[in-house]
């Protein structure tokens, strides 16, 4: 069997240069909480959500209007065994035209249903990708989770668990 890393499609009416601005924003789409820089080449931010998830991620790839590549420099899940999943995996954000739309293609390589949170990201990535960044993108405001507050189902079922 071939690992299948996760990925999800948006497609907008905005142009590129809005979707790029948009994903280099991951503030107003994923976690409010984010510190660091989000949107040149070698900038380093930290995600965190309580004592659930925390990350740091590194730009690795900025292609203003068309890729971005976080690269996961750390990570820490409470919930799984593996301390090590998502480390090393990389998250691209490819952005095309295509019959007067943009399309993102948001692909986390490396996260692959052998990870014991596939489920789990998977959905967070779904909602945040399918719901709050396409929102930020179409009407200006997304729905990051803010600090200390979950966003997601299984964010709070984690919450009321841990």
């Amino acid at each position: 069997m071939t690992a299948q890393d996760f990925t999800t499609t948006i497609m907008v009416d905005q142009s590129p240069e809005a979707v790029f601005k948009a994903i280099n924003d991951p503030r107003a789409w994923w976690s409010e909480g984010i510190t660091g820089g989000t949107d040149k080449f070698n900038d380093i931010f930290d995600y965190g959500y309580e004592d659930v998830h925390t990350c740091k991620m590194k730009l690795t790839e900025v292609v203003p209007n068309k890729k971005v590549n976080w690269h996961v420099l750390e990570n820490y899940f409470k919930f799984t065994k593996d301390k090590s999943e998502w480390i090393g995996t990389n998250i691209t954000f490819e952005i095309t035209e295509q019959d007067d739309k943009t399309v993102v293609v948001f692909t986390h390589h490396g996260l692959v249903p052998e990870y014991e949170c596939f489920d789990i990201c998977r959905n967070a990535w779904t909602q945040y990708i399918q719901s709050s960044l396409y929102k930020l993108i179409t009407t200006g405001k997304g729905e990051p989770n803010a600090k200390g507050k979950p966003a997601t189902e299984d964010e709070m079922k984690l919450s009321a668990t841990t």
